[in-house]
């Protein structure tokens, strides 16, 4: 989720969505793409405009990154339940069935209290979804938020319903749905730069975890994952990058599925450079796909998800964990 919402429906609450990003997060990620900003209007639609580290950063690079124009909506749900004023002694209550808005066009000569002085309450709750928010949508160039990673696929469809560029957090484990499978497969969308380990701030009544869970020195809690990714439709030099390839075909290393004309991949190193036929890799091979080196055949996991979902990957009797099904190009073509 949006590093200060709350979910985006109060229903959602045992999923745990509330991940907050970190602002050196947002700052790795958006620093390779500052070019295409200049001039348009950014929505932030998941983003406590009082907290959000979206909201901060490209208040902060608002000028730098050119933009036209920057919108910051939430979710009735926020956390904070007042309203600072331009001085620090004075807040409102807030109407915590409604969302916030903050709509900036400029932020030269202004002081961050006296921007956050313009934030409103929109008229209903700011679900992303909702008719409200999505005239915001509508107007917009680029989105940029980390969503519920329990909505994320409902909110890239919504996002390319209306034909926007977007940078969007989630779990990888996304990448194989059969609404954002096909994007992938079609080169409509593809990943960011930051593809694994990711640390989030958690709410204060997160439950305690073993592990990727931590307390730091002021008492905020935090949480890191493993499997976050940016996904973007929005043009990077990594998705050109061709993957060295150094194995050859081994039969005895790339052995065929029990029930497929396919070889098992272990791990993206292992990709032989002289093999033809499909073959079987981990999911992480899209964060290092390029669509000029490689042809997406489709998906192995439980052979019957969807279309693009050809087979359940069986290896000597044993199922395996779900694989990205690819053919080199260039072999192909020779």
């Amino acid at each position: 989720m949006a590093n200060t919402n709350s979910n985006l429906h109060c229903a959602k609450k045992e999923k745990n969505d509330e991940f907050y990003t970190t602002y050196e997060t947002i700052e790795k990620e958006l620093s390779h793409y500052k070019e295409q900003f200049q001039g348009k209007i950014v929505l932030c639609n998941c983003d406590d405009p009082y907290n959000s580290n979206f909201c901060n950063y490209f208040l902060d690079n608002f000028d730098t990154f050119g933009l036209k124009r920057l919108i910051c909506t939430s979710y009735c749900n926020s956390h904070k339940n007042t309203i600072p004023t331009l001085f620090d002694n004075d807040v409102k209550k807030r109407d915590t069935s409604r969302g916030l808005l903050l709509d900036v066009s400029s932020v030269e000569g202004r002081c961050r209290q006296d921007i956050l002085s313009q934030v409103r309450e929109l008229k209903g709750d700011g679900d992303f979804r909702s008719k409200e928010c999505l005239a915001y949508l509508k107007i917009c160039d680029i989105v940029v938020t980390n969503p519920p990673f329990s909505l994320f696929k409902e909110f890239i469809v919504e996002v390319l319903k209306h034909n926007k560029r977007f940078l969007a957090i989630g779990n990888q484990n996304a990448l194989t749905y059969k609404e954002i499978f096909p994007l992938i497969q079609n080169n409509e969308v593809w990943t960011g730069y930051q593809f694994g380990e990711m640390k989030f701030r958690v709410p204060n009544d997160t439950e305690p975890r073993a592990t990727r869970y931590w307390v730091d020195e002021s008492g905020q809690k935090w949480r890191s994952l493993g499997n976050a990714m940016w996904l973007t439709n929005m043009d990077n030099d990594l998705r050109h990058q061709s993957l060295r390839l150094t194995e050859k075909f081994d039969p005895n290393l790339h052995r065929k599925y029990d029930n497929y004309d396919a070889i098992h991949i272990r791990n993206i190193t292992e990709i032989p450079s002289d093999y033809r036929g499909i073959m079987a890799v981990p999911i992480t091979i899209i964060n290092r796909y390029n669509s000029e080196q490689f042809e997406i055949v489709g998906e192995a996991n439980h052979g019957s998800d969807s279309k693009y979902d050809i087979f359940k990957p069986i290896l000597n009797g044993k199922e395996i964990y779900k694989r990205i099904l690819i053919r080199n190009r260039v072999i192909a073509s020779i």
